[in-house]
């Protein structure tokens, strides 16, 4: 009897223990962003202008002309912070420290395996219950006619990822009507799995408009890396000829949408020329508004998604987002790469330098 009270106790103990490490990781994240203060910038250059704030880092607002002049927003978000801080979409954010899913929660490095959160279907999904999307950023330089640029200084074990690591984004208006987007990250005493993305939904007809399936795409990827049902790589890198995924040639979003079960959610793998430093990764063309957006990235992959979970969300400007209202483009290392070793390496070492670059060229014809 008395050895089962004390293996209740040691049980008991072992729980509280773990309980207060969660609570105090919890603090030491409320505090770290408890001295800054959520704001708003503006980039403008002519009839082009971007709204954001430095909290995710996130893209509130795209205006730009059509092929009348007519100017409009082409992409979706909301109205108010609040409305930020409950989303489960990531309008407009930047994802980190690991975009996309890793499978079991969990992943092996130097011999040590880590446990993060979880928080899709026994995955982990953007980073966890609170990656770079649910922070306050510094604001590092901003001036309105040229660029902004927000830092994050991720500390040791910040949804279970191991070590410190330092990630700055800037967001830059280059020409008439081209937006740069650079996001470095530096490993700053172990090495850790990093895979940033910025993800913003457009609709280059408007955010408010209706649905994509009309928008015209064109993706410079031959090949994707497959998933199971609960979107996890299966490891296998297939051909897209032949099946719903191959945008190798411009057709409508909905031309064979429902050909899969119900949307488009997955990584292609680009078919990039080396010789450049950047080489362009999708095409995107509206035939009302005559908009036209091509993407240009130094990324390996490319995460199309389509928005299928939207359902009667309320966004801004009185918006109601429902299925298909906009595309996310996701340039990005390949989803669960921490746990395939063949698939490209998203490790980065003190010292190394993780670097991933994004231009955005928008016209109208």
């Amino acid at each position: 009897m008395y050895r089962k009270k004390l293996e209740i106790y040691s049980t008991m103990s072992k729980v509280l223990l773990i309980l207060c490490i969660l609570s105090g990781l919890l603090l030491l994240a409320q505090a770290h962003d408890h001295h800054k203060k959520i704001k708003f910038y503006q980039l403008e250059r002519e009839n082009f202008k971007l709204n954001l704030t430095n909290y995710g880092a996130t893209i509130i607002s795209v205006i730009t002309p059509d092929k009348h002049g007519k100017l409009a927003d082409i992409v979706l978000g909301y109205d108010s912070i609040d409305s930020y801080k409950n989303d489960t979409c990531y309008f407009g954010a930047i994802i980190g420290r690991v975009a996309n899913r890793i499978g079991g929660a969990k992943f092996t490095l130097d011999g040590k395996t880590y446990k993060l959160p979880v928080n899709d279907h026994g995955n982990t999904l953007h980073g966890g219950t609170r990656g770079f999307s649910d922070v306050v950023w510094s604001v590092e330089s901003h001036k309105k006619h040229s660029h902004v640029t927000f830092s994050y200084d991720s500390f040791e074990n910040e949804e279970g990822f191991p070590g410190k690591l330092k990630v700055s984004v800037t967001y830059k208006l280059v020409g008439k009507h081209n937006l740069f987007v650079k996001m470095i990250a530096k490993a700053v005493d172990k090495a850790t799995p990093v895979n940033l993305a910025q993800h913003t939904y457009w609709n280059l007809r408007g955010h408010n408009s209706g649905d994509i399936l009309s928008h015209i795409v064109q993706i410079f990827g031959s090949h994707i890396t497959p998933v199971d049902e609960v979107l996890i790589p299966t490891g296998e890198i297939i051909s897209v000829k032949g099946t719903p995924y191959d945008f190798l040639e411009p057709r409508k979003i909905g031309s064979k949408i429902h050909d899969l079960p119900g949307l488009y959610d997955m990584n292609y793998v680009l078919d990039r020329s080396f010789q450049k430093h950047l080489s362009k990764s999708v095409e995107v063309r509206d035939p009302v508004s005559g908009r036209k957006m091509e993407l240009w990235s130094n990324q390996l992959g490319l995460q199309f998604y389509t928005s299928g979970q939207l359902n009667a969300t309320k966004g801004k400007d009185g918006a109601i987002y429902h299925k298909y209202a906009g595309i996310a483009l996701e340039t990005q290392g390949f989803p669960d790469s921490v746990n395939y070793p063949y698939f490209p390496s998203q490790i980065v070492k003190p010292g190394e330098i993780y670097e991933h670059v994004m231009l955005y060229r928008l016209t109208a014809s």
